[in-house]
């Protein structure tokens, strides 16, 4: 029996070992398993490998994308630049190498919401997910800021994030756990009064369906998006990657 899994903190909610599973039966795909593997920290690792043989990939998700990647033995190149990795593929060799295909996911995701005037970005959230986001918005041409809750150097705090800020920043994207499941009356503290027809909030929050991020953004015109589909295209991505 082939095994695949998840690594991640507190994952029962997860999409990837349903979604997988699935996959699996529709697929006729046999005598592989997927497996969630929600481990304290990440030096924990290791041991899931050499428990779980034969492991031949791994998806990564909070907290550990960038925390990972010490534990790695090789980088893809792109996963080098983003700085955060959310897919492991497991050598015949028993080397570990690191991948981000959520890049992948959020543009292919993204793209078709898209419109001229969405050229500048607002990333709320400065973990592993938003290096991706990030990345995806200098390929594409988009300015873009980071908002934190403890900024530095060139970020904004969610206190500057006004009514008057999202006249400039058209296109907002959560990449924060804030508002997931269990804590869906939670949500990012920015002025939702600014958001408008001709914005975008995309959230990569996919349980619930509809955070209260995005419920207040549709609430004001919005276009909203949440993060179900960008899970299902860098899943598939992972899985060309492992096979």
């Amino acid at each position: 029996m082939t095994i695949f899994g998840l690594i991640g903190r507190d994952i029962a909610y997860s999409f990837s070992a349903e979604y997988f599973a699935d996959k699996f039966q529709k697929e006729g795909i046999q005598d592989c398993m997927y497996k969630n593997f929600d481990i304290p920290e990440i030096a924990y690792l290791s041991e899931v490998i050499k428990k779980n043989r034969p492991v031949r990939g791994l998806n990564v998700t909070i907290p550990y994308k960038e925390a990972v990647i010490p534990y790695l033995d090789k980088l893809s190149k792109k996963a080098e630049a983003i700085g955060a990795v959310n897919t492991i593929k497991v050598t015949k060799k028993g080397k570990l190498k690191g991948y981000n295909t959520d890049v992948y996911g959020f543009e292919k995701s993204l793209k078709p919401l898209l419109k001229s005037h969405h050229n500048k970005a607002l990333i709320l959230g400065t973990g592993g997910a938003s290096k991706a986001v990030a990345w995806v918005m200098a390929k594409l041409g988009i300015e873009y800021k980071f908002v934190s809750r403890n900024p530095v150097d060139n970020q904004l705090s969610y206190a500057d994030v006004t009514e008057q800020t999202l006249k400039t920043y058209t296109l907002i994207i959560n990449c924060s756990p804030v508002g997931t499941l269990p804590n869906v009356e939670a949500c990012p503290e920015i002025d939702y009064k600014g958001f408008s027809d001709k914005h975008i909030a995309f959230d990569l929050i996919y349980n619930p369906a509809e955070t209260k991020f995005l419920a207040l953004a549709k609430a004001h015109g919005a276009v909203t998006k949440n993060g179900y589909d960008m899970l299902v295209f860098q899943a598939e991505k992972a899985w060309g990657i492992w096979r």
